[in-house]
């Protein structure tokens, strides 16, 4: 059996531009990746089946409509393969949370299949294929460091980003993405702000993104009252940055080290019993395999 990582997906800002005619609106994106995220395990079986298990399971349907199957179906039709694979996903992360855990699931399936069948396909066929299953599974693809732009599915590399220590909040309520998106009233618009460089520390990259924003954040807050909450939760910890991310209502905070980080994700948790907490890391080094 073969396992694979699918980390959580960070925006540390999200301007929104014009609706476009295809009806997607233009965004802007930093984007950066987690310690923290879902589980996957492969092998090969006679049919395509997603098993899922973990804290947030029951959240999550099994059916057609699952990301990994649809990416796994999509990977197996455009390589040309005959093969299938049973799939068992631990999912670790809040559904509907604004961490991208659907599309970063589609993403490490299509990793694991690289790997389950080697030299089929690698990073520019994964590349290709991902936009078809999802607007941002294709940044899912190499977790780095992104500037994203599109409806999600360009996006260039970015230097300069250390990792970072963090905390995520999330209050266990879904936000579904297409409901914070039909109550956005204001938009930054695309292009307001140049790229990141030299961000190395959590109070330089918060020093940077002071001026950006999520222009989600006040939508998905009149939703969801509870991200006001979590902000001000992570603010009163120290973080030197707390910001929504995606379309919620997941929260990060960024902090100088891992003990400060800690002992802030302590103090949320247990002042916040309901609350989904954890202490992350941002941008950590790791090596991807695709075959």
């Amino acid at each position: 059996m073969l396992r694979e990582f699918a980390p959580a997906k960070i925006n540390l800002f999200l301007h929104v531009g014009a609706k476009r005619a295809d009806g997607f609106h233009d965004l802007e994106s930093l984007v950066v990746f987690a310690d923290v995220g879902d589980d996957l395990a492969l092998e090969e079986a006679g049919q395509f089946s997603v098993e899922i298990g973990g804290p947030f399971a029951a959240a999550l349907p099994s059916g057609d409509d699952n990301l990994v199957l649809k990416a796994a179906r999509e990977f197996t039709t455009r390589v040309g393969l005959d093969g299938r694979a049973k799939i068992a996903l631990t999912k670790n992360l809040p559904i509907a949370s604004g961490m991208g855990g659907g599309s970063s699931d589609a993403a490490a399936a299509m990793r694991g299949l690289c790997r389950l069948w080697p030299g089929q396909a690698g990073l520019a066929q994964l590349w290709g294929i991902a936009p078809n299953v999802g607007s941002d599974v294709a940044v899912c693809v190499l977790p780095g460091a992104w500037w994203m732009t599109g409806r999600g599915e360009r996006f260039a590399t970015v230097r300069g980003i250390g990792t970072i220590d963090a905390v995520l909040v999330n209050p266990r309520t879904p936000l579904p993405t297409a409901s914070v998106f039909a109550e956005l009233r204001e938009r930054s618009g695309i292009g307001r702000i140049a790229r990141p460089s030299n961000c190395a520390t959590a109070q330089a990259l918060a020093d940077y993104l002071q001026p950006a924003r999520n222009d989600l954040e006040a939508p998905a807050t009149a939703l969801c009252p509870a991200i006001g909450d979590e902000l001000a939760a992570l603010t009163k910890s120290g973080a030197r940055l707390a910001r929504m991310t995606g379309s919620g209502a997941t929260c990060f905070g960024l902090f100088d080290n891992e003990g400060l980080a800690r002992f802030a994700a302590e103090t949320i948790a247990r002042d916040n019993p309901g609350w989904w907490v954890t202490p992350t890391k941002l941008n950590p080094a790791r090596d991807w395999k695709f075959q």
